[in-house]
């Protein structure tokens, strides 16, 4: 079942919501979209049904820059409220559920990095698809130094021919988190999470297994917190 929803912001303004709800949800993940496209870009949607389909509910919400039609991603401070709301939201909708949040790309850095500065309240993990670790072109892990302050478990879900991570540094970066971090590979996939046709893999097969992923460390960190990730 899907419900249209409006998430008010301490500014005044208010976004756009989408819950997804299977019957007995096991679990919620607040799926924060990326820099370039909203709630509803087909990926975003794809991963709420699958997640549905696994047990799991799913709101996604707009950050305000997608709700008001502008290119411009909202600075840090604005995005982070706005996760905070959504998160608020998704425990009044999924009460008494194990909560998770995360995103696509900038959604899931500027959950991390409100998460960082402090604790999300009721969010237990993180889940990350595709982590934007660096531009393209400028291999760095500074993004990712707040990672540091974030104590709850978090899935990274990356491409082998990610852009936007390199794989050695990406796994260089999960490495210095230690126990509380776990990286996923889908091999060959990119930042999107498109394979090429001579992988002989489909994309629809990569979002099945990011969506197995997903589900089984979700249901995990859930039932055995931190020390049953695996």
């Amino acid at each position: 079942m899907q419900s249209a929803l409006t998430i008010p912001l301490d500014s005044g303004a208010a976004v756009s919501a989408l819950l997804d709800m299977p019957a007995s949800p096991r679990a919620c993940y607040v799926f924060a979209h990326g820099a370039g496209a909203g709630m509803s870009h087909p990926f975003m949607a794809a991963i709420a049904d699958g997640l549905v389909q696994r047990g799991i509910a799913c709101l996604r919400f707009q950050f305000p820059f997608m709700e008001q039609g502008t290119r411009r991603p909202d600075p840090p401070r604005m995005a982070h409220a706005a996760v905070r709301a959504a998160i608020q939201v998704a425990a009044k909708q999924c009460a008494g559920v194990p909560l998770f949040a995360g995103g696509k790309s900038y959604g899931g850095r500027m959950t991390s990095q409100a998460q960082a500065e402090e604790p999300l309240a009721h969010a237990i993990g993180l889940v990350f698809l595709g982590f934007p670790l660096h531009p393209a072109g400028k291999p760095g892990t500074e993004r990712a130094n707040h990672l540091a302050g974030v104590r709850e478990p978090m899935l990274f879900l990356q491409g082998t021919r990610d852009a936007l991570a390199d794989l050695a540094l990406i796994g260089q970066t999960i490495a210095r988190l230690g126990v509380r971090a776990t990286l996923h590979v889908a091999l060959g996939a990119d930042h999107s999470f498109h394979v090429l046709v001579r992988s002989g893999r489909t994309d629809e097969q990569v979002r099945e297994e990011l969506l197995d992923t997903m589900a089984a460390w979700m249901k995990g960190v859930a039932k055995f917190g931190p020390r049953g990730t695996g």
